[in-house]
Protein backbone atom coordinates (compact mmCIF):
# COMPACT_ATOMS: atom_id res chain seq x y z
CA UNK A 1 0.00 0.00 0.00
CA UNK A 2 1.10 3.42 -0.47
CA UNK A 3 3.33 5.44 2.83
CA UNK A 4 3.58 8.85 3.05
CA UNK A 5 5.88 11.25 4.69
CA UNK A 6 5.22 12.37 8.09
CA UNK A 7 4.31 15.76 8.66
CA UNK A 8 6.08 16.04 11.13
CA UNK A 9 9.82 16.59 10.73
CA UNK A 10 12.38 14.23 12.36
CA UNK A 11 14.79 14.84 14.83
CA UNK A 12 17.56 14.65 12.64
CA UNK A 13 15.98 15.99 9.43
CA UNK A 14 18.62 16.58 6.95
CA UNK A 15 17.25 19.86 5.41
CA UNK A 16 15.86 21.49 9.09
CA UNK A 17 19.85 20.66 10.21
CA UNK A 18 21.74 21.68 7.05
CA UNK A 19 19.06 22.94 5.01
CA UNK A 20 21.11 26.40 5.18
CA UNK A 21 24.32 24.54 3.39
CA UNK A 22 22.10 24.34 0.21
CA UNK A 23 22.99 26.22 -2.39
CA UNK A 24 19.89 28.83 -2.80
CA UNK A 25 18.69 28.59 -6.48
CA UNK A 26 19.75 24.80 -7.08
CA UNK A 27 17.99 22.49 -8.01
CA UNK A 28 18.25 20.61 -4.28
CA UNK A 29 16.73 23.79 -2.95
CA UNK A 30 13.89 23.61 -5.17
CA UNK A 31 12.69 20.40 -4.44
CA UNK A 32 13.41 20.56 -1.05
CA UNK A 33 10.84 23.97 -0.39
CA UNK A 34 8.40 22.56 -3.62
CA UNK A 35 8.43 18.74 -2.73
CA UNK A 36 5.40 18.37 -1.36
CA UNK A 37 3.32 20.26 -3.86
CA UNK A 38 5.06 18.95 -6.87
CA UNK A 39 4.56 15.22 -5.55
CA UNK A 40 1.29 15.41 -3.71
CA UNK A 41 0.45 11.61 -2.60
CA UNK A 42 -2.75 11.17 -4.10
CA UNK A 43 -1.05 11.83 -7.17
CA UNK A 44 0.62 8.54 -6.91
CA UNK A 45 -2.65 7.00 -5.03
CA UNK A 46 -3.42 4.64 -8.71
CA UNK A 47 -0.07 2.69 -8.40
CA UNK A 48 -1.05 1.07 -4.88
CA UNK A 49 -3.18 -1.49 -3.60
CA UNK A 50 -5.53 -0.12 -1.33
CA UNK A 51 -5.21 1.48 2.50
CA UNK A 52 -4.67 -1.62 4.44
CA UNK A 53 -3.03 -4.15 2.42
CA UNK A 54 0.31 -4.71 2.47
CA UNK A 55 3.15 -2.47 3.77
CA UNK A 56 3.75 0.99 3.43
CA UNK A 57 5.91 2.05 0.38
CA UNK A 58 8.52 4.63 0.36
CA UNK A 59 6.55 7.72 0.48
CA UNK A 60 5.76 9.11 -3.32
CA UNK A 61 7.24 13.15 -2.76
CA UNK A 62 10.60 11.52 -1.56
CA UNK A 63 11.08 8.59 -4.96
CA UNK A 64 9.71 11.43 -7.26
CA UNK A 65 12.83 13.31 -5.84
CA UNK A 66 14.84 10.87 -6.07
CA UNK A 67 13.94 9.92 -10.10
CA UNK A 68 14.58 13.74 -10.76
CA UNK A 69 17.60 14.14 -9.14
CA UNK A 70 18.76 10.83 -10.70
CA UNK A 71 17.86 11.88 -14.25
CA UNK A 72 19.66 15.58 -13.54
CA UNK A 73 22.99 13.90 -12.59
CA UNK A 74 22.47 10.91 -15.01
CA UNK A 75 23.43 8.15 -12.08
CA UNK A 76 23.18 4.85 -12.26
CA UNK A 77 20.27 3.14 -9.72
CA UNK A 78 23.19 2.48 -7.62
CA UNK A 79 25.00 5.67 -7.58
CA UNK A 80 21.06 7.34 -6.88
CA UNK A 81 20.54 5.22 -3.63
CA UNK A 82 24.18 5.65 -2.50
CA UNK A 83 23.36 9.11 -3.02
CA UNK A 84 20.63 9.31 -1.25
CA UNK A 85 21.84 7.91 1.90
CA UNK A 86 24.88 9.73 1.79
CA UNK A 87 24.98 13.13 0.48
CA UNK A 88 23.36 15.21 2.52
CA UNK A 89 22.17 17.09 -0.44
CA UNK A 90 19.89 14.63 -1.34
CA UNK A 91 18.91 13.66 2.03
CA UNK A 92 17.37 17.40 2.05
CA UNK A 93 15.89 17.83 -1.48
CA UNK A 94 14.38 14.14 -0.44
CA UNK A 95 13.01 14.75 2.93
CA UNK A 96 15.22 12.51 4.72
CA UNK A 97 17.15 12.29 8.12
CA UNK A 98 20.39 11.97 8.96
CA UNK A 99 20.34 8.75 9.99
CA UNK A 100 18.19 7.46 7.53
CA UNK A 101 18.99 4.03 6.19
CA UNK A 102 17.69 4.50 2.63
CA UNK A 103 16.59 2.24 -0.01
CA UNK A 104 17.61 -0.49 -2.22
CA UNK A 105 18.36 0.39 -6.12
CA UNK A 106 16.26 -2.06 -7.32
CA UNK A 107 13.37 0.13 -5.85
CA UNK A 108 13.97 2.68 -8.28
CA UNK A 109 13.39 0.32 -10.99
CA UNK A 110 10.03 -1.24 -9.69
CA UNK A 111 9.40 2.73 -9.58
CA UNK A 112 9.87 3.41 -12.83
CA UNK A 113 7.83 0.47 -14.09
CA UNK A 114 4.80 1.17 -12.22
CA UNK A 115 4.90 4.92 -13.63
CA UNK A 116 5.18 3.69 -17.18
CA UNK A 117 2.92 1.10 -17.16
CA UNK A 118 0.24 3.92 -15.59
CA UNK A 119 -1.97 5.71 -17.12
CA UNK A 120 0.11 8.95 -16.65
CA UNK A 121 3.40 7.84 -17.26
CA UNK A 122 5.26 11.37 -17.98
CA UNK A 123 3.49 12.32 -13.98
CA UNK A 124 6.71 13.58 -12.72
CA UNK A 125 7.86 15.76 -15.62
CA UNK A 126 4.50 17.26 -16.00
CA UNK A 127 4.79 17.71 -12.11
CA UNK A 128 8.33 19.75 -12.67
CA UNK A 129 6.68 21.97 -15.38
CA UNK A 130 3.40 22.90 -13.20
CA UNK A 131 5.36 24.16 -10.19
CA UNK A 132 8.32 25.93 -12.48
CA UNK A 133 5.51 27.81 -13.92
CA UNK A 134 3.24 28.34 -10.84
CA UNK A 135 6.33 28.98 -8.17
CA UNK A 136 8.40 31.70 -11.46
CA UNK A 137 11.74 29.66 -10.29
CA UNK A 138 13.15 30.58 -13.14
CA UNK A 139 11.98 33.99 -13.36
CA UNK A 140 15.10 36.36 -14.90
CA UNK A 141 17.01 32.91 -15.29
CA UNK A 142 17.63 34.14 -19.17
CA UNK A 143 19.70 30.88 -20.16
CA UNK A 144 19.01 28.12 -21.94
CA UNK A 145 21.53 24.97 -22.32
CA UNK A 146 20.21 22.56 -25.33
CA UNK A 147 21.67 19.05 -25.87
CA UNK A 148 20.93 15.46 -27.01
CA UNK A 149 21.57 11.89 -26.22
CA UNK A 150 20.90 8.66 -28.17
CA UNK A 151 18.62 6.34 -26.19
CA UNK A 152 20.13 3.01 -27.11
CA UNK A 153 16.87 0.56 -28.24
CA UNK A 154 16.20 -2.62 -26.59
CA UNK A 155 16.04 -4.85 -29.23
CA UNK A 156 18.54 -6.23 -31.72
CA UNK A 157 19.12 -4.88 -35.07
CA UNK A 158 18.00 -6.96 -37.87
CA UNK A 159 19.27 -7.82 -41.05
CA UNK A 160 17.07 -7.88 -44.01
CA UNK A 161 16.05 -11.57 -44.35
CA UNK A 162 15.48 -11.36 -40.86
CA UNK A 163 12.76 -8.48 -41.12
CA UNK A 164 10.71 -9.86 -44.52
CA UNK A 165 10.35 -13.49 -42.48
CA UNK A 166 9.13 -11.56 -39.51
CA UNK A 167 7.18 -8.87 -40.94
CA UNK A 168 4.98 -11.86 -42.80
CA UNK A 169 5.05 -13.64 -39.45
CA UNK A 170 2.99 -10.75 -37.95
CA UNK A 171 0.78 -10.04 -40.60
CA UNK A 172 -0.07 -13.22 -40.02
CA UNK A 173 -0.92 -12.76 -36.48
CA UNK A 174 -2.55 -9.29 -36.87
CA UNK A 175 -4.60 -9.27 -40.15
CA UNK A 176 -7.68 -11.59 -40.37
CA UNK A 177 -7.33 -14.57 -43.02
CA UNK A 178 -3.96 -13.52 -43.61
CA UNK A 179 -2.39 -16.95 -42.51
CA UNK A 180 -4.42 -18.36 -45.30
CA UNK A 181 -3.58 -15.98 -47.82
CA UNK A 182 -0.19 -16.58 -46.68
CA UNK A 183 -0.29 -20.45 -47.35
CA UNK A 184 -1.99 -19.36 -50.71
CA UNK A 185 0.75 -17.23 -52.21
CA UNK A 186 4.06 -17.35 -50.36
CA UNK A 187 6.68 -19.91 -51.58
CA UNK A 188 9.52 -18.70 -50.97
CA UNK A 189 9.87 -20.11 -47.72
CA UNK A 190 8.19 -22.02 -44.47
CA UNK A 191 7.31 -19.04 -42.74
CA UNK A 192 5.93 -21.48 -39.45
CA UNK A 193 9.70 -22.83 -39.72
CA UNK A 194 11.49 -21.34 -36.39
CA UNK A 195 15.15 -19.80 -37.77
CA UNK A 196 16.46 -18.91 -41.07
CA UNK A 197 16.22 -20.42 -44.30
CA UNK A 198 18.82 -23.26 -45.02
CA UNK A 199 20.99 -22.18 -47.92
CA UNK A 200 24.73 -21.46 -48.59
CA UNK A 201 25.15 -17.90 -47.15
CA UNK A 202 28.00 -17.65 -48.66
CA UNK A 203 26.60 -18.10 -52.56
CA UNK A 204 25.53 -14.39 -54.09
CA UNK A 205 23.60 -15.99 -56.07
CA UNK A 206 21.34 -18.15 -53.29
CA UNK A 207 20.75 -15.19 -51.26
CA UNK A 208 20.35 -13.50 -53.80
CA UNK A 209 17.68 -15.85 -54.75
CA UNK A 210 16.11 -16.29 -51.46
CA UNK A 211 15.63 -12.25 -51.30
CA UNK A 212 13.75 -12.09 -54.48
CA UNK A 213 11.43 -15.14 -53.13
CA UNK A 214 11.10 -13.23 -49.78
CA UNK A 215 10.35 -9.53 -51.90
CA UNK A 216 8.19 -11.35 -54.25
CA UNK A 217 5.87 -13.00 -51.48
CA UNK A 218 5.45 -9.65 -49.34
CA UNK A 219 4.72 -7.90 -52.83
CA UNK A 220 2.00 -10.47 -53.04
CA UNK A 221 0.43 -10.97 -49.73
CA UNK A 222 0.79 -7.33 -49.48
CA UNK A 223 -1.82 -6.93 -52.93
CA UNK A 224 -3.77 -9.79 -51.50
CA UNK A 225 -4.51 -8.05 -47.95
CA UNK A 226 -4.51 -4.52 -48.92
CA UNK A 227 -7.99 -3.76 -50.32
CA UNK A 228 -10.09 -5.63 -46.69
CA UNK A 229 -11.52 -3.49 -44.26
CA UNK A 230 -8.78 -3.92 -41.60
CA UNK A 231 -8.24 -2.25 -38.33
CA UNK A 232 -5.10 -0.34 -36.88
CA UNK A 233 -3.18 -3.09 -35.80
CA UNK A 234 -3.91 -4.84 -38.75
CA UNK A 235 -3.38 -2.00 -41.18
CA UNK A 236 0.11 -1.16 -39.25
CA UNK A 237 1.51 -4.50 -40.06
CA UNK A 238 0.45 -4.48 -43.26
CA UNK A 239 2.15 -1.31 -43.92
CA UNK A 240 5.37 -2.44 -41.87
CA UNK A 241 5.78 -5.39 -44.65
CA UNK A 242 5.52 -2.82 -47.40
CA UNK A 243 8.10 -0.55 -45.92
CA UNK A 244 10.27 -3.60 -45.04
CA UNK A 245 10.12 -5.20 -48.24
CA UNK A 246 11.31 -1.96 -50.37
CA UNK A 247 13.85 -0.05 -47.98
CA UNK A 248 16.58 -2.32 -48.40
CA UNK A 249 16.35 -3.84 -51.85
CA UNK A 250 17.26 -2.93 -55.20
CA UNK A 251 16.55 -4.46 -58.80
CA UNK A 252 19.27 -7.29 -59.72
CA UNK A 253 21.55 -6.40 -62.50
CA UNK A 254 20.15 -6.73 -65.48
CA UNK A 255 16.28 -6.26 -63.96
CA UNK A 256 14.01 -3.21 -64.14
CA UNK A 257 12.21 -4.83 -61.18
CA UNK A 258 9.62 -6.21 -62.97
CA UNK A 259 10.27 -9.59 -63.32
CA UNK A 260 10.93 -10.46 -59.71
CA UNK A 261 14.41 -10.54 -59.60
CA UNK A 262 15.98 -8.39 -56.48
CA UNK A 263 18.97 -8.17 -54.67
CA UNK A 264 20.23 -6.46 -51.41
CA UNK A 265 20.62 -2.91 -52.08
CA UNK A 266 24.51 -0.83 -51.83
CA UNK A 267 23.71 1.66 -50.06
CA UNK A 268 21.39 1.63 -46.54
CA UNK A 269 18.16 3.67 -46.79
CA UNK A 270 18.09 7.16 -45.14
CA UNK A 271 15.81 6.42 -42.59
CA UNK A 272 15.87 2.58 -42.22
CA UNK A 273 13.81 0.13 -39.88
CA UNK A 274 15.90 -1.46 -37.83
CA UNK A 275 13.61 -3.74 -36.40
CA UNK A 276 10.44 -5.44 -36.98
CA UNK A 277 9.66 -5.52 -32.85
CA UNK A 278 10.83 -1.93 -32.78
CA UNK A 279 9.93 -0.13 -36.23
CA UNK A 280 10.50 3.76 -34.72
CA UNK A 281 13.87 2.60 -33.91
CA UNK A 282 16.72 4.05 -36.22
CA UNK A 283 20.46 4.52 -37.22
CA UNK A 284 22.36 7.11 -36.02
CA UNK A 285 26.23 7.79 -35.10
CA UNK A 286 28.40 9.97 -32.29
CA UNK A 287 31.03 10.12 -34.68
CA UNK A 288 32.03 8.66 -37.83
CA UNK A 289 33.67 5.47 -36.31
CA UNK A 290 30.08 5.01 -33.42
CA UNK A 291 27.23 3.78 -34.73
CA UNK A 292 24.48 3.26 -32.80
CA UNK A 293 20.58 1.81 -33.09
CA UNK A 294 17.86 3.61 -30.74
CA UNK A 295 16.45 7.20 -30.61
CA UNK A 296 17.53 10.69 -29.61
CA UNK A 297 16.10 12.09 -26.19
CA UNK A 298 16.17 15.77 -26.47
CA UNK A 299 16.69 18.60 -23.44
CA UNK A 300 16.69 22.15 -23.13
CA UNK A 301 17.60 23.03 -19.30
CA UNK A 302 18.23 26.54 -17.43
CA UNK A 303 21.95 25.43 -16.44
CA UNK A 304 21.96 27.38 -13.18
CA UNK A 305 19.55 25.13 -11.33
CA UNK A 306 19.67 22.40 -13.72
CA UNK A 307 15.96 22.56 -14.30
CA UNK A 308 14.74 20.75 -17.59
CA UNK A 309 12.53 23.37 -19.31
CA UNK A 310 11.66 21.53 -22.04
CA UNK A 311 12.61 17.96 -23.55
CA UNK A 312 11.71 15.65 -26.66
CA UNK A 313 12.20 11.98 -27.47
CA UNK A 314 12.62 11.51 -31.35
CA UNK A 315 13.43 8.81 -33.55
CA UNK A 316 17.57 8.46 -34.05
CA UNK A 317 17.87 10.06 -37.80
CA UNK A 318 15.97 12.07 -40.05
CA UNK A 319 15.67 15.83 -40.94
CA UNK A 320 13.16 16.70 -38.34
CA UNK A 321 14.64 15.14 -35.66
CA UNK A 322 18.05 16.80 -35.85
CA UNK A 323 19.24 18.78 -33.01
CA UNK A 324 18.60 22.42 -35.03
CA UNK A 325 15.50 21.51 -35.26
CA UNK A 326 13.94 20.11 -32.52
CA UNK A 327 15.90 23.25 -30.41
CA UNK A 328 13.77 25.50 -33.01
CA UNK A 329 10.53 24.15 -31.48
CA UNK A 330 12.25 24.85 -28.06
CA UNK A 331 12.71 28.03 -29.05
CA UNK A 332 9.23 28.22 -30.33
CA UNK A 333 7.98 27.34 -26.89
CA UNK A 334 9.78 29.27 -25.38
CA UNK A 335 8.83 32.24 -27.22
CA UNK A 336 4.67 31.49 -26.57
CA UNK A 337 5.55 31.80 -22.84
CA UNK A 338 5.38 35.02 -20.81
CA UNK A 339 7.97 35.90 -18.30
CA UNK A 340 5.99 37.81 -15.51
CA UNK A 341 8.63 38.20 -12.95
CA UNK A 342 11.42 41.32 -13.50
CA UNK A 343 14.41 40.20 -15.83
CA UNK A 344 17.72 39.00 -14.99
CA UNK A 345 21.16 40.50 -15.64
CA UNK A 346 21.98 40.08 -19.17
CA UNK A 347 23.28 36.77 -20.44
CA UNK A 348 26.78 37.11 -22.16
CA UNK A 349 26.50 37.66 -25.67
CA UNK A 350 23.15 38.88 -25.62
CA UNK A 351 24.08 42.43 -25.64
CA UNK A 352 21.78 45.15 -27.87
CA UNK A 353 19.39 42.43 -28.17
CA UNK A 354 15.56 42.43 -27.22
CA UNK A 355 13.14 39.51 -27.48
CA UNK A 356 9.99 39.74 -29.11
CA UNK A 357 8.12 39.78 -26.62
CA UNK A 358 9.85 43.68 -25.67
CA UNK A 359 11.84 41.30 -22.52
CA UNK A 360 15.41 40.86 -21.46
CA UNK A 361 16.68 38.00 -24.49
CA UNK A 362 17.41 34.25 -23.52
CA UNK A 363 20.97 33.23 -24.43
CA UNK A 364 20.78 29.87 -26.21
CA UNK A 365 23.99 27.58 -25.90
CA UNK A 366 24.54 24.58 -27.51
CA UNK A 367 27.94 22.50 -29.07
CA UNK A 368 28.56 22.76 -33.02
CA UNK A 369 25.96 20.36 -34.05
CA UNK A 370 23.42 23.24 -33.15
CA UNK A 371 25.24 25.80 -35.97
CA UNK A 372 23.08 25.86 -38.87
CA UNK A 373 22.03 28.87 -40.59
CA UNK A 374 18.44 28.32 -40.05
CA UNK A 375 18.90 27.76 -35.91
CA UNK A 376 20.71 31.15 -36.13
CA UNK A 377 18.30 32.75 -37.74
CA UNK A 378 15.61 31.68 -36.10
CA UNK A 379 17.07 32.74 -32.65
CA UNK A 380 17.77 35.88 -34.08
CA UNK A 381 14.34 36.49 -35.70
CA UNK A 382 13.36 35.76 -32.18
CA UNK A 383 15.47 38.52 -30.46
CA UNK A 384 17.77 36.39 -28.67
CA UNK A 385 21.58 35.48 -28.61
CA UNK A 386 23.37 32.23 -30.03
CA UNK A 387 26.20 31.46 -28.04
CA UNK A 388 26.78 28.23 -30.25
CA UNK A 389 30.15 26.83 -30.52
CA UNK A 390 31.55 27.06 -34.66
CA UNK A 391 31.75 24.07 -36.75
CA UNK A 392 35.05 23.27 -37.42
CA UNK A 393 36.04 24.57 -40.86
CA UNK A 394 36.70 22.33 -44.01
CA UNK A 395 38.55 22.95 -46.86
CA UNK A 396 36.97 23.24 -49.96
CA UNK A 397 39.03 20.74 -51.59
CA UNK A 398 41.05 17.53 -50.35
CA UNK A 399 43.94 18.73 -49.39
CA UNK A 400 43.12 21.85 -49.25
CA UNK A 401 43.33 25.26 -46.72
CA UNK A 402 40.98 27.09 -44.45
CA UNK A 403 41.27 31.00 -43.38
CA UNK A 404 42.58 29.26 -39.82
CA UNK A 405 45.76 27.61 -41.96
CA UNK A 406 46.85 31.44 -42.52
CA UNK A 407 48.16 33.92 -40.32
CA UNK A 408 48.39 37.66 -40.99
CA UNK A 409 51.76 39.89 -40.57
Amino acid sequence: MQGFEPKDRKLLDAAALAGHLIPEGSMFAFLATHRGEMFPGEDYADLFAPPGVGRPSIPATQMAAVLTLQVRHDYSDREAAEAARFDVRWMAATGMSLDDAGFDPSSLVYWRQRIARSGRPHRVNDAVRKVVEQTGVLTGRRRRAVDSTILASAVATQDTVTQLISAVRRVAREVPGAAEQIAAVCTGHGYGKPGKPQIDWDDPQAKDALVSALVNDATALVAALQAGDLDERAASALALLALVAGQDVEPAEGSDGRDGRWRIARRVAEDRVVSTVDPDARHTRKSPEARRDGYRAHVAADPETGIITDEKPTKASGGDNSDPAVAEEFLAAEAGQEDCGPAGPEPPGAAGHHSAGGGEPLAWYGDSAYGTGDLRGAIAGAGHAAVIKPKPLQAPVAGGLTVDDCTRR
